[in-house]
């Protein structure tokens, strides 16, 4: 079979498989639909069909498919539950988020090769008929190993007629490559050709463009970057370990921009002993960076002590706060309306000095006086498509609007909150321009507020753009596409 753009020796690296490999070869155990998976929930699956790698990535398309579940909160726990490790969990992570991330090129392959619209497709079938397609056109997985094993689970559930269906079909599939297939279906103008080929919708294709400006020729780098899996990202607790110290317990690589960054090749970070006893975690570096600003953006008197966390669910940014904090004496609150994401908020920062409140932060009823206050507001989260593979099939250019809304208000709450001659840091997972720079020159318009150079507050991390915000990017930096921009209030605001 053919593999598509080169980028796709990416599946070659991981080791589950090779250039030309077909079943029973270099596939791991139970890849193939003959040997089966490791422990009782494997061997369940293989009697009734299907192997267990390919079991456990359908049942997780299936539940984003119909309850609107986040892949890589399924994921985990079937793979757990089932027994699934090793190279095994590995091919069903590619499997399961590559399909989910593929989606709209998928969906357009599927079409043509089954000459109707998806929508006229069984949704259980066309869960299938993803995962082969995926695996057909974006990895090294030989053709009769992908047509057969999706003929098996379909067989299995939905008996011989629909596994026929699915049989012809990913045959028609796999007489094109995927660069083949992009040819005869992508749209004919340039950025519609480039976001149908690294399956993006056209709007956050756009918007990308926008973002970058003047440097627009580099979409197709932004859009292959994010089209790929990312690197994991350790965060070493200050005053617990260091980097240095983290990268050689976990075989890790210290970060570029972070201080407290490690990056690994792989595995899963939940195993590793740092992780599990709360002196590590699992952060973005640009995630790292955002945080770190907020403790380094200069003050206009004293630092008191006393910082805000406006929006802290999940608690990644407020812990490597609250880790700094600790250091110095000083103490962080942190704002989540939302019960269960309090919680988790609560033991990222357990043994911290980190009060946290269960409200909105639009009025929390929090007294004022805050020398920092980080808003890392609720936002599209264009900027990590990487890290959630099916959301940019969920987010509609409709969401902008409400979205900003909320922005600008968590943003006058934090303006009303902090000292004068004191900091807030906004923040986005998102570069989509009305989420960030329209925002801020907003707030700027309406308050008077300092807009300081936030590129300073990253210190070494090279092409933020123009100023006074600053952007990451993953073609760039390797990161999330954070925004981030720093706000100072006037010491003669009331």
């Amino acid at each position: 079979m053919g593999t598509g753009r080169g980028g796709r020796d990416r599946d070659d690296r991981q080791g589950f498989v090779s250039r030309g490999d077909r079943r029973g070869s270099d596939e791991p155990r139970g890849a193939g639909g003959k040997q089966g998976g490791r422990g009782t929930g494997g061997a369940r699956q293989q009697e009734q069909g299907g192997d267990p790698v390919r079991t456990v990535a359908r049942d997780v398309l299936r539940a984003v498919r119909e309850r609107d579940a986040y892949a890589n909160l399924v994921l985990p726990g079937l793979l757990r539950e089932r027994r699934i490790s090793g190279r095994d969990a590995a091919l069903a992570t590619e499997l399961t988020y590559g399909a989910c991330r593929s989606q709209g090129l998928l969906d357009a392959v599927i079409e043509a090769g089954a000459g109707r619209p998806v929508a006229e497709i069984d949704g259980n079938l066309l869960d299938v008929l993803r995962l082969g397609t995926y695996q057909l056109l974006r990895t090294r997985i030989g053709a009769h190993a992908a047509v057969d094993t999706s003929v098996a689970l379909v067989r299995a559930e939905a008996g011989v007629g629909k596994a026929g269906f699915v049989n012809a079909v990913l045959r028609r599939v796999s007489e094109k490559t995927e660069a083949e297939w992009v040819e005869q279906l992508a749209p004919r103008d340039p950025l519609g050709h480039l976001a149908f080929e690294y399956a993006h919708p056209e709007w956050i294709a756009q918007a990308f463009a926008d973002a970058l400006g003047e440097r627009a020729a580099e979409l197709k780098d932004v859009l292959e970057a994010d089209d790929a899996r990312p690197a994991v990202h350790l965060v070493a607790r200050p005053g617990e370990i260091s980097a240095e110290e983290l990268a050689l317990v976990t075989g890790g690589e210290e970060g570029r921009w972070s201080p407290y960054a490690v990056y690994l090749d792989g595995g899963d970070p939940g195993k590793l002993e740092p992780v599990r006893e709360g002196m590590a975690a699992v952060q973005d570096e640009g995630s790292q960076l955002v945080a770190l600003a907020v403790t380094r953006a200069p003050l206009q008197g004293a630092d008191g002590g006393r910082w805000l966390d406006l929006c802290a669910g999940p608690g990644g940014k407020t812990a490597l706060l609250g880790s700094l904090a600790d250091i110095d004496g000083f103490h962080v609150d942190a704002i989540e309306p939302a019960e269960h994401r309090a919680d988790l908020v609560r033991q990222a920062t357990k043994g911290m000095p980190v009060d946290v409140h269960v409200t909105d932060g639009r009025d929390s009823g929090l007294p004022p006086g805050f020398d920092r206050i980080l808003v890392d507001a609720p936002c599209t989260g264009l900027g990590a498509l990487r890290r959630r593979p099916e959301a940019r099939w969920r987010r509609q250019p409709s969401d902008v609007r409400d979205l900003v809304t909320l922005q600008r208000e968590l943003l006058d709450a934090a303006w009303n909150l902090v000292r004068p001659g004191g900091v807030v840091v906004y923040s986005t997972c998102s570069p989509h321009l009305p989420e960030t720079v329209s925002v801020v020159a907003d707030m700027v318009r309406r308050t008077g507020a300092e807009q300081l150079d936030t590129r300073d507050l990253v210190p070494g991390v090279p092409d933020l753009g123009d100023g006074p915000g600053a952007q990451l990017w993953p073609h760039r930096h390797g990161t999330d596409a954070m925004f981030l921009a720093a706000l100072r209030k006037p010491l003669e605001a009331e």
